[in-house]
């Protein structure tokens, strides 16, 4: 940290530095907000004081940090993502436990739900470890004290919550035998992290952090995360960031709305473990997570199978338009995006306006960092059908990115009304 007076943008080379943040990814007022809170708790009067104070005081960079990155997650979030990393797991071979990356692990609700998945899934305890990395420690703090509220419990099948966790003042908290799955490190991608650099990973969750760099700073992150796989390990992204993979080796799984790819290169996994190796050593005697399959690995999903009503408008189409609407669904589940955009706008052309095709023409853009063009698209599948939940998700999260927390808190009452908070 040389140089600098204070000014807006001085602060945001330094957020950019710190933790690869793009201003233009959160909004210039989330920022504004974030120094005047600290200004605030400092008893500081302006900015080039609090630059000075900045300069001066390494452990206010981090409170600066905390305030910067705000949490959103919820308990198995995207449940298919789960459901392939038990898939994975159980076609590899392993004579020694699996080790899992939860990478950013916010406030503890991935990794959690990662270790509930394994152990629901016939996993032993000894068969796997989770390290959750957060650059935030109040994030990790609020993870290692593990007590969740009604907000970290999203979606209509709340079941391992029954299982998995015990009341207890200020709302509920996991059983022993899932927190002591996982261990919680203070840590920064873009950085080294020790216990990292020793062994390599079967599994990084990455998902919903590289929307907030910039191009350059992505390509690092995907440097690094190459680094922590190992090579025939699944690494799993968010889904506005799943057309990135793709461009530095790493291949599709196929498996539908997990958004997990594999080296493109990766050996086959064996249909069979070897004598002596990590295996799900019993039949689990509960209902598995979320989007899991207890006894055996999940049957292939349709591609964006799981729909809500569309309020008037027809869910089915005729065979043609279908088969246009599945090859768009294919392609940008693999990340093909420019292929999944044009099979839409030919299904509209052919077939007139729908909000699936306008969904996806929207998710192709979302991916690809033009914000407008997305937003655009994902209004005019939610005019259709206002109740499209993965259109709200998507675009709730993009104007959140943008700064503009109004709207977005809007969305997010409108998916609570629908009984979830979507899947984005």
């Amino acid at each position: 940290m040389t140089g600098g007076t204070g000014s807006a943008r001085d602060f945001e080379g330094l957020l950019q530095e710190m933790i690869g943040l793009s201003s233009a990814s959160v909004g210039a007022s989330v920022i504004r907000h974030a120094l005047a809170r600290r200004m605030a708790a400092c008893a500081l009067p302006d900015l080039h004081a609090y630059w000075a104070h900045l300069t001066e005081h390494r452990d206010e960079r981090q409170e600066l940090i905390d305030c910067v990155v705000v949490p959103e997650t919820w308990f198995f979030r995207d449940p298919e993502a789960f459901g392939a990393v038990t898939e994975h797991l159980r076609m590899r071979g392993r004579s020694r436990p699996f080790r899992l990356l939860s990478l950013p692990c916010s406030t503890g609700e991935e990794p959690y739900s990662v270790a509930m998945a394994l152990l629901d899934a016939g996993f032993a305890k000894e068969d796997f470890i989770v390290e959750a990395v957060d650059v935030s420690i109040r994030n990790l703090a609020y993870a290692q004290r593990a007590i969740y509220g009604r907000n970290s419990f999203r979606g209509a099948d709340l079941a391992f919550r029954d299982r998995h966790f015990e009341a207890c003042d200020g709302g509920f908290r996991p059983h022993d035998r899932v927190r002591h799955q996982v261990r919680f490190t203070h840590g920064n991608l873009l950085e080294p992290i020790g216990f990292a650099e020793r062994q390599p990973f079967d599994v990084v969750f990455c998902r919903n952090l590289l929307i907030y760099f910039d191009r350059e700073t992505q390509g690092r992150a995907m440097e690094r995360l190459g680094a922590l796989l190992a090579p025939d390990g699944l690494l799993l992204v968010g889904p506005g960031e799943s057309g990135l993979p793709s461009l530095h080796g790493y291949a599709s799984s196929r498996r539908p709305r997990a958004f997990a790819f594999t080296r493109a290169a990766a050996p086959a996994a064996a249909a069979e473990a070897k004598p002596g190796t990590v295996r799900a050593r019993r039949r689990p005697s509960v209902v598995p997570a979320p989007g899991l399959t207890a006894t055996r690995p999940p049957a292939p999903l349709k591609p964006f199978a799981r729909r809500m009503p569309l309020g008037g408008i027809a869910a089915s189409v005729p065979d043609a338009a279908g088969d246009d609407l599945a090859a768009a669904r294919d392609a940008a589940d693999a990340g093909r995006f420019g292929e999944a955009r044009r099979a839409a706008e030919r299904h509209a052309t052919r077939h007139g306006p729908s909000p699936e095709s306008f969904y996806v023409i929207g998710l192709t853009h979302d991916a690809e960092g033009d914000a407008t063009q997305a937003a655009g698209f994902y209004r005019k599948a939610l005019y259709l059908a206002p109740e499209h939940r993965e259109a709200l998700a998507h675009l709730r999260l993009l104007l959140q990115r943008q700064g503009d927390h109004g709207g977005a808190s809007a969305l997010a009452r409108r998916l609570a009304r629908l009984g979830g908070k979507g899947d984005a």
